[in-house]
């Protein structure tokens, strides 16, 4: 009998927005609302490129003042529902050897605000989903504040 394949780590995080799910999509696929919020906490948006088709890739240069240096992450579209769902591959640019991983976001209604997750999976180790899950957890936090401004 053949072992079953052990299962990649992931980490899903949760947040109830207080903004409508358009607001909340636009500020995933908005350049211009990226910038404001796709980082980590202690770290700054520099660039943000963005073609949100399916097939269509986007990337996000950040500066982490932790360790005063930059890094690059991105990936490819792979499915997405406006307001709804947004599927896309991540991968850092400076880290390549960590592998393509996950993202897969979900904006439901509840009334007037947006019950969002975020799952993040296919890690190569359980470090590295510790290490994304405080990065997203600080730019999650900076995404309400924008979202409810």
């Amino acid at each position: 009998m053949t072992a079953p394949a052990p299962v990649a780590p992931s980490l899903t995080l949760k947040r109830r927005i207080k903004a409508p799910p358009e607001k909340v999509f636009a500020a995933w696929t908005q350049p211009q609302l990226m910038r404001q919020w796709f980082a980590p906490a202690h770290a700054a948006t520099l660039e943000v490129d963005c073609d949100l088709r399916i097939g269509g890739r986007y990337r996000v240069l950040m500066h982490v003042e932790d360790d005063g240096r930059d890094h690059e992450a991105s990936g490819v579209y792979r499915e997405i529902v406006p307001h709804e769902r947004l599927v896309f591959t991540w991968t850092w640019l400076n880290r390549p050897e960590e592998g393509e991983t996950l993202v897969t976001l979900h904006f439901r209604p509840d009334d007037g605000h947006t019950l969002f997750t975020l799952t993040h999976e296919r890690f190569a180790s359980e470090q590295l989903r510790d290490e994304h899950s405080n990065g997203w957890s600080g730019a999650l936090d900076k995404l309400v504040q924008v979202s409810e401004a």
